[in-house]
C-alpha cells in the first residue's frame, strides 16, 4: 500500500549528519524518544488552552514533522550507534501511543469553534492506537513490526497537519472536517487489517 512511510529512507539520509552531531554530543536515542513525547504533550496541551485561536492550529503540522524528524533520529541512533535496548522498544512504542493521543486529541476543543465534532476526532484516535497495537502484534507471532499502510504514523501526521494548516491559513470549516476525520479513521482500521493480513502471511 502508498505510504508516507516509503520516504523513510530519503528522509533518514537527510537527517544522518545530525545524528552524527547528536552522537558526539553524547545524546542518546531514549533521550530523543523521551523529547519527542514530551514535546507532543506540550503542544497538546498548549492547543487545548488556545482552543479557538486560528493561528494556534500551525502548531501541530510544525510539531507532527519535528516529531517525526525525531521518531527517524532515535532510530537511527539506536540501530546505527549500538544502542538498541529493551528499555528503548517499550519507550518508542508507548511513546508513540501518548503522542499520538496528547496531540490529536486536542483536536476537540481547537477544531470545535469551527465546526467539528468530537467524536470522530476520538474515534480517529482509536483506530490510529490500534494500528500500533496490531504492527507491535507481529512481533508475538514469530514476525516483525508491521509498518505498512496506507494510514500509517507518517500518514496520520501528514493528514491532519494538513487539516490543521488548511483551518489555521483561513480555509473556512465545517462538516467538512468530520468527513475527513471519518475518512482517516476508516483507512486506519483498513491498515490494521493490511497489518494482521500480512503478519498472518508471514511476508
Amino acid at each position: 500500500m502508498i505510504s508516507v512511510y516509503e520516504l523513510k529512507p530519503r528522509f533518514q539520509a537527510l537527517l544522518r549528519p545530525l545524528v552524527s552531531l547528536l552522537v558526539t554530543r553524547g545524546v542518546t536515542a531514549n533521550q530523543v524518544t523521551l523529547a519527542a513525547m514530551v514535546a507532543s504533550v506540550a503542544t497538546g496541551l498548549a492547543l487545548w488552552g488556545l482552543a479557538g485561536c486560528r493561528l494556534s492550529l500551525l502548531l501541530l503540522p510544525l510539531v507532527l514533522f519535528l516529531r517525526m524528524a525525531l521518531n527517524a533520529v532515535d532510530g537511527m541512533i539506536a540501530r546505527e550507534h549500538n544502542q538498541q535496548s529493551r528499555l528503548g522498544a517499550i519507550l518508542n512504542e508507548a511513546g508513540d501511543v501518548v503522542s499520538d493521543a496528547a496531540l490529536y486529541l486536542a483536536l476537540v476543543p481547537a477544531l470545535a469553534p469551527f465546526g467539528a465534532h468530537g467524536w470522530p476526532i476520538v474515534l480517529f484516535v482509536v483506530a490510529a492506537i490500534l494500528t500500533e497495537f496490531v504492527g507491535v502484534l507481529g512481533q508475538t507471532i514469530g514476525g516483525g513490526r508491521r509498518y505498512d499502510g496506507p494510514m500509517g504514523k507518517s500518514d496520520r501526521a501528514a493528514a491532519i497537519g494538513l487539516i490543521a494548516f488548511l483551518i489555521a491559513v483561513g480555509v473556512p470549516g465545517g462538516g467538512w472536517i468530520d468527513g475527513a476525520v471519518l475518512l482517516l479513521t476508516a483507512l486506519a482500521i483498513w491498515t490494521s487489517f493490511n497489518r494482521a493480513r500480512r503478519a498472518l502471511a508471514g511476508n
